[in-house]
């Protein structure tokens, strides 16, 4: 396959705003941005509103902040504006009436006049448009337009021969042009449908490649003869694959749906939400219908870019694995800037937890712990089970089940002792600092003659409240003296009251 023309492209993405931006279509965004990028081109954000009924009117800021969270940031667009103004199609009618007449005014379109009535006694007999009206004489279209009657405008699809697309990844698609049966450009109250809306905009905007799901095949010999009705040469087009749910049995849903038993969402938001970064998402994305290097899973923005070419999309469909995504997010998190992750964690913990999100990220606590967890955490999201502790008064550290005070082959009076032990040497060890820590930890454990790590288990569960946490020693310091022996009496505390109903026990 040859490699496409390296000119500057001039490519869109022009979302429906009836439901909320999902993994496919960021995809295509994705692949549309990149292409503009290789190139040096533009990537035009179009919204195409003309399904009034369907209309979601939180649809847009959704499409909007997840194109913003990825970093696809288009260089046209209905927020900022652009040479070819407007770039919402509801804005854009009065355009739409003039083309549509200028189609029927040569020959191309014709005013339709019946009535629903009548196309739904076609449909209940299995029956398409016949085309009643495609011919009608200046004397029987005056009488329509004496009744009153509406009209919608319909094209005048060539009645025989064939129709070829050229499209860049599957070569050539012909149909039968007796198969196009005159579909509706303009609907009677004004409204274009989406054929016509999209080739009238593609050509005035100067789109030089349409990348769109292969969904739209079907309709492209349709687009092609559209353009060739109003003389304009019709934009390279390019079908993108399916995407397939993550069990690869069927097209990706637009519903929320159980896989291996676990949740998957096809909503973007669900993932900004759920603690996933975009830079792991852009690489994943990247990756559905593309490669970047057979010998490479990870690249980054720039590699991309450089790399890019529609032609070297697959028409392939391709199952969504949505384990090597999770896989992806947790390389990115481990390769971030310590500070960068902070700010990248705080929003979730101080949702979790009820707190200040700015002042969070100002808390020396949340930076000092943030390398402690970068090793172990796959999603954003995972970050405040290992470090709420560190946030939360003493009072609320609580233990539940005592007996997770209690360290392995110790009697919870042993364990009382090694918490006492800790507390002495919390209070007297200088510098207070992870090293000197650990130096004395040691050394009491082996005076005491247990295992070092019998001896940290209560200690942890003490200062943390849970059995597994970050380093515990960074972690002590990073809580400080007084606070650790606060939590340390608390515990002794908890376990004793244990060790006396224990006792009491027949």
């Amino acid at each position: 396959m040859t490699k496409s023309s390296q000119t500057p492209a001039r490519v869109r993405f022009a979302p429906s705003p009836t439901g909320y931006l999902h993994l496919g279509g960021l995809r295509t965004a994705l692949f549309d941005w990149l292409y503009a990028r290789h190139t040096g081109g533009q990537f035009i954000l179009r919204i195409e509103d003309t399904d009034q009924k369907r209309y979601n009117p939180e649809s847009l800021q959704d499409l909007m902040e997840g194109l913003r969270w990825l970093g696809l940031h288009w260089d046209e667009g209905p927020d900022i504006g652009g040479p070819h103004a407007p770039y919402i199609q509801s804005q854009r009618q009065p355009i739409y009436q003039q083309y549509a007449n200028w189609l029927v005014e040569h020959g191309k379109a014709y005013r339709c006049y019946t009535t629903e009535e009548e196309l739904e006694e076609l449909r209940a007999r299995g029956l398409p448009y016949d085309r009643r009206h495609r011919n009608l004489t200046p004397e029987q279209r005056a009488a329509f337009e004496a009744e009153g009657r509406p009209f919608v405008i319909r094209f005048a699809a060539p009645l025989t021969g064939t129709t070829t697309v050229h499209d860049a990844i599957r070569g050539e698609i012909t149909v039968e042009n007796a198969t196009i049966v005159d579909p509706v450009l303009l609907k009677s109250d004004g409204l274009p449908t989406y054929h016509l809306a999209v080739v009238v905009d593609d050509h005035l905007m100067e789109i030089t490649h349409v990348l769109r799901g292969e969904e739209w095949i079907p309709s492209a010999p349709l687009h092609v003869l559209l353009f060739e009705a109003f003389g304009w040469s019709a934009p390279v087009f390019v079908h993108l694959p399916v995407i397939l749910d993550p069990s690869g049995k069927g097209k990706m849903s637009k519903r929320k749906t159980v896989v291996d038993g676990r949740e998957f969402s096809p909503f973007v938001r669900d993932y900004i939400r759920g603690g996933y970064l975009p830079d792991a998402m852009f690489n994943f994305l990247a990756t559905m219908g593309w490669s970047f290097d057979p010998e490479r899973e990870i690249f980054t923005r720039e590699e991309a870019i450089e790399r890019f070419d529609v032609a070297d999309i697959s028409p392939k469909a391709t199952a969504l694995p949505f384990s090597k995504l999770e896989w992806m997010n947790g390389v990115y998190i481990r390769q971030m800037d310590v500070v960068a992750l902070k700010d990248a964690v705080a929003p979730f913990v101080a949702a979790d937890l009820g707190l200040d999100v700015e002042t969070l990220r100002r808390d020396p606590r949340l930076l000092a712990l943030t390398p402690l967890i970068q090793e172990r955490i796959k999603l954003l999201t995972e970050a405040t089970a290992l470090v709420d502790w560190a946030f939360l008064p003493a009072e609320k550290i609580t233990y539940p089940d005592p007996t997770q005070l209690i360290g392995k082959k110790l009697t919870a009076a042993q364990s009382i002792e090694a918490l006492e032990a800790a507390r002495e040497l919390i209070a007297t060890v200088e510098p207070f600092e992870a090293a000197a820590l650990e130096a004395a930890f040691r050394s009491r454990a082996e005076a005491m003659d247990i295992k070092l790590g019998s001896f940290l288990t209560p200690v942890r569960v003490a200062v943390t409240g849970k059995t597994v946490s970050p380093p515990l020693f960074e972690s002590i310091h990073i809580l400080g003296r007084e606070e650790t022996l606060k939590r340390l009496a608390n515990a002794i505390q908890a376990l004793t009251a244990y060790a006396a109903t224990a006792v009491e026990r027949p």
